[in-house]
């Protein structure tokens, strides 16, 4: 088991590769891997990430086979079967480090955004669940930036839904309140430029 502070840093370094191209997996570290971890896995960091399909977690991170446990979900929103997830990869596998990786451009966060603003009803009950969840950032980001244009907005809805999935984290009685308390988990939000690759830890 690695710190959260060395787990942190070999996110950053494994951005930076992404970012400048320099990556360091390919087709044979795959296939060794795969063999060496057929009897079991040691994640060193867990990820909630969007399903975006431009946010591949393990790529952008330059992480390889077995090096996270991701969770996505669109909007990178947080429920009871996330946290039982990261629950789960914290005392099974001892990662202590949860990011929290939202993005630029997140069409989650477009369409909560646009459903409160013009006042239109989600399609399904289940859409509703998942806009009602990033309904509070959308409010906080309206009443904090009255006036800005619309992609500041959005930009600023973004990163408060991060913020609010890591409180959830955080705060959430039991194990993970435990475990950030008294044994070194640190949940982190973190945001994904889709123009420019790079991870922006907030």
């Amino acid at each position: 088991m690695i710190s959260a502070q060395d787990a942190l840093r070999r996110l950053q370094e494994g951005n930076a590769h992404f970012v400048s191209g320099d990556v360091n997996h390919d087709a044979q570290h795959y296939r060794v891997r795969r063999e060496q971890l057929v009897a079991g896995q040691e994640p060193f960091a867990i990820v909630v990430g969007c399903s975006d399909s431009r946010v591949p977690v393990e790529t952008v991170f330059d992480q390889g086979l077995g090096d996270l446990f991701v969770i996505r979900i669109a909007g990178n929103v947080i429920s009871h079967t996330q946290l039982g997830s990261i629950e789960f990869a914290a005392t099974r596998f001892g990662a202590r480090l949860v990011v929290v990786l939202g993005h630029t451009g997140c069409g989650a966060v477009e369409a909560a955004f646009a459903t409160l603003q013009q006042g239109t009803e989600p399609g399904s009950e289940n859409l509703r669940l998942l806009f009602d969840t990033i309904r509070p950032s959308v409010e906080c980001a309206l009443e904090c930036a009255a006036g800005r244009d619309k992609d500041a907005l959005l930009d600023l809805v973004g990163r408060e839904n991060v913020r609010r999935s890591v409180d959830v984290i955080r705060n959430s009685p039991g194990i993970l309140q435990r475990l950030v308390e008294h044994d070194g988990l640190v949940v982190a939000g973190a945001e994904y430029s889709l123009a420019t690759g790079k991870v922006e830890f907030l």
